[in-house]
């Protein structure tokens, strides 16, 4: 029963939570122990908090996840984890995760406090809302980008939290766009009714949609007068390539590929796209952190 546990807590979905670190990283204090040693422990709360909503969302799905071709295998659909000690889990993670947000400050365990609350809050039944189910999906991005601003007690651009709203759509899409095309022919309908209203067509004009949104924001805070003048230098904009890519990279593999179901596992899988975000890393780590370079 601990090894079911352990995998429905999906540990490799813990590293969504490294959107936590966006701020303090693009604010040039991921190195300093004030600011860094909050992040870290925010993103341990979110870990915490994100396995108590998964095993939540299985028990709330696990009659339609038995007629799914891939989460049939899930341990609580499969019949291999009972309800009581998964329930018993979910609610002692989220509340850990909240918890320990209050005590980190009351920013972060608000912040927390409501990603926990709009997961639930899908998992009961905002999912049955078009739309509005990628939506409560996104939010989970956005709320962990605050929290590391929060948590760190550091500004964090417009521009920033504008391309953090986008790409966390794009990748919401994405993965509805997967989930439809691998139920096409097995009942999509019969799954989640909200599947029946998502068409490719339709997902992938909003796809496109996003992904413009987020090569377009991030670009702009690049060239931000502000972004400039705090750097000290425009050399930011050399990470739009490898942005342009990396989206570039991930469209192909949710079309030709069926990519994009699980972003972290599409991402992880990757070889290309993994070097991708690797040379975007380390780039914008030498532009922010290494002083004296000159500027394009």
């Amino acid at each position: 029963m601990i090894r079911d546990l352990l995998v429905s807590l999906r540990p490799g979905q813990w590293v969504k939570s490294g959107f936590v670190f966006v701020a303090p990283l693009f604010a040039r204090r991921l190195t300093e122990p004030e600011a860094g040693l909050p992040t870290l422990a925010a993103g341990g709360l979110f870990c915490l908090a994100a396995s108590g909503v998964y095993l939540l969302n299985d028990l709330a799905d696990r009659e339609r996840d038995r007629g799914h071709p891939r989460k049939r295998e899930r341990p609580i659909a499969a019949g291999r984890l009972g309800a009581r000690p998964a329930l018993s889990a979910a609610l002692l993670l989220a509340g850990a995760g909240v918890a320990g947000g209050f005590l980190v400050g009351v920013g972060l365990g608000t912040i927390l406090l409501v990603y926990v609350a709009v997961q639930v809050g899908y998992s009961l039944g905002l999912r049955s809302v078009v739309l509005l189910d990628v939506f409560c999906i996104a939010s989970g991005f956005v709320l962990r980008v605050l929290a590391g601003a929060v948590a760190a007690h550091v500004f964090v651009s417009s521009w920033l939290i504008l391309t953090t709203i986008f790409l966390s759509l794009f990748l919401a899409l994405c993965k509805r766009r997967a989930e439809v095309a691998l139920l096409a022919g097995d009942g999509g309908a019969n799954h989640r009714a909200t599947l029946e209203e998502y068409e490719p067509a339709f997902l992938d004009k909003l796809i496109t949609i996003s992904a413009a949104g987020v090569v377009l924001c991030y670009s702009l805070y690049t060239l931000d007068e502000r972004t400039v003048r705090v750097f000290h230098t425009r050399n930011l904009v050399l990470t739009v390539p490898f942005l342009l890519f990396g989206v570039f990279r991930y469209l192909f593999l949710v079309h030709r590929r069926e990519g994009g179901g699980s972003p972290t596992s599409t991402v992880l899988r990757d070889v290309p796209l993994l070097a991708t975000l690797a040379a975007f890393g380390l780039v914008t780590l030498v532009v922010l952190y290494v002083r004296g370079l000159p500027s394009v």
